[in-house]
């Protein structure tokens, strides 16, 4: 089992350079495999749209939470560490364009040595999608293209260059490099909670991240996406799963349950204690509880600014 965990965005201070970059650094120090940097754009103030994980219908972070952008925080914590991955969780696709999209996406991939992994998603507040010039209809569709497009970008062409003819998006002879470390390309994970976010992860995916999804409504997601692959002639086994916990929950006894539910890895969310050294503190018990690497140094908080040394 793999456990990653979520770039602490409630705390408002995921955008302070010594603070997140102590966190990461700490995360790695621990064993954890990967940090998860979320995306919003914009937040728009007064939102009607419903958020689809909580009771509330409101998102936990604050309108005005300092959310970076995943894709710049994880090319700075590409440099603050050496061996930990950088995921997008979630990268909301209808928000960008493709093209320069997987020339992002590539450089990052290449300039921190393949370690890079996106869970992409088409997501759900209207009027963020709208700010960014999408039609909220049509994002399923955009999402399921722009997957195809940063494919054919990262494929090798060789000198012909990408050929792409869709409904939103038209090119040829595209030369796009650097290209990704691996050669298929940056693994693209789909998360979501709906059928066609289960169906996207079958034909397109290679993993799945259900978000929000627990026992009968979990199990029914993971059919769905296994049906659709095996009508894209794909191997539904191939697809990796990744399920969510609490770092101060997750012990071996409820990652064996979700073991058994096929996760090969899990997504570990903080309590959203915003001292530094409580966050810290609690990755390295996470750690000890799951019989990851020690610490090499222990961390221990800089009062005058916060940061750790």
């Amino acid at each position: 089992m793999r456990y990653a965990v979520m770039v602490p965005t409630e705390t408002g201070r995921a955008a302070d350079p010594d603070w997140i970059a102590t966190y990461a650094r700490h995360a790695e120090a621990c064993g954890f495999e990967s940090i998860v940097a979320v995306e919003h754009a914009v937040v728009v103030s007064r939102y009607s749209s419903e958020y689809p994980y909580a009771a509330s219908g409101r998102m936990e972070l604050a309108d005005d939470c300092p959310i970076p952008d995943p894709l710049d925080l994880l090319a700075y914590l590409a440099g603050c560490t050496e061996t930990l991955g950088l995921a997008t969780g979630v990268l909301i696709l209808p928000n960008h364009h493709p093209v320069p999209l997987a020339k992002r996406l590539a450089t990052i991939d290449r300039l921190s040595g393949g370690r890079l992994r996106v869970c992409a998603g088409v997501g759900w507040m209207r009027e963020e999608i709208e700010a960014c010039g999408t039609d909220f209809g049509t994002r399923g569709r955009r999402a399921d293209e722009s997957i195809d497009v940063l494919r054919a970008l990262w494929a090798d062409t060789a000198a012909e260059g990408a050929v792409h003819d869709g409904e939103f998006f038209r090119f040829s002879g595209a030369m796009s490099y650097p290209k990704p470390v691996r050669p298929g390309g940056i693994p693209i994970h789909i998360g979501g909670h709906s059928k066609p976010a289960a169906r996207r992860a079958g034909r397109r995916g290679d993993g799945f991240q259900p978000l929000g999804l627990h026992g009968d409504a979990l199990q029914q997601a993971l059919a769905e996406m296994r049906r659709a692959a095996e009508d894209a002639g794909r191997d539904p086994d191939a697809v990796e799963l990744t399920l969510g916990h609490a770092v101060t929950k997750i012990d071996p006894a409820r990652t064996a349950k979700l073991r058994v539910a096929g996760a090969s890895r899990i997504v570990l969310a903080g309590s959203g204690a915003t001292d530094l050294q409580q966050q810290c503190d609690e990755l390295s018990a996470c750690a000890e509880r799951l019989g990851l690497a020690a610490p090499t140094t222990p961390t221990t908080a800089n009062p005058a600014t916060g940061a750790a040394r």
